[in-house]
C-alpha cells in the first residue's frame, strides 16, 4: 500500500512592484525570495509584496517528481489585452519527514513601456507532483 501524495498551495507567486522601461526587461524571482531586474527597475523603497510561490507536498517515504509549467500569462486588471508572461520556473524543496515545502520562483517578462497596473490571473498555474 502506497501513501497518497497531495500538494496544497500556501502562498501565491508575487514579483512585487516593478517599474517598466523603454526597452523590454525581466525580473527573476528566486525560490529564496530574492529578485534581480534586467532592463527594468525594482523599487527598494516600495518593494510591494515579494514572495515565491509556496506549496506543501504530503507524501509517504517515496520519491516523487515535480512538474512545473512552461509559461503562464498574467492579465492587466483593467485592460486584459495587456499581458505579462512568466516563464523559467524554478523550485527548491525544503524536505521534512513525509512533508516537503516547495518554494517556486520564475522570470517575469516585460515588454517595452509595459502599462502600469495590477496584473493577475485567477486561474493560477499548475504544479504537479507524482511518485517516481
Amino acid at each position: 500500500m502506497i501513501d497518497p501524495i497531495q500538494i496544497d498551495k500556501s502562498v501565491d507567486l508575487d514579483f512585487g512592484n516593478v517599474i517598466s522601461a523603454y526597452n523590454p526587461g525581466s525580473v527573476i524571482l528566486s525560490p529564496d525570495g530574492s529578485r534581480v531586474a534586467y532592463g527594468v527597475e525594482i523599487s527598494s523603497s516600495i518593494p510591494g509584496n515579494v514572495a515565491p510561490a509556496e506549496a506543501v507536498v504530503t507524501h509517504g517515504n517515496n520519491n516523487y517528481a515535480i512538474t512545473l509549467p512552461t509559461s503562464f500569462s498574467l492579465y492587466h486588471q483593467e485592460n486584459p489585452n495587456q499581458i505579462l508572461v512568466i516563464d523559467q520556473f524554478t523550485v527548491e524543496a525544503l524536505t521534512g519527514e513525509n512533508i516537503d515545502v516547495l518554494k517556486i520562483g520564475a522570470t517575469l517578462n516585460l515588454e517595452a513601456n509595459q502599462p502600469a497596473g495590477y496584473y493577475t490571473n485567477d486561474s493560477g498555474f499548475n504544479v504537479t507532483v507524482s511518485y517516481n
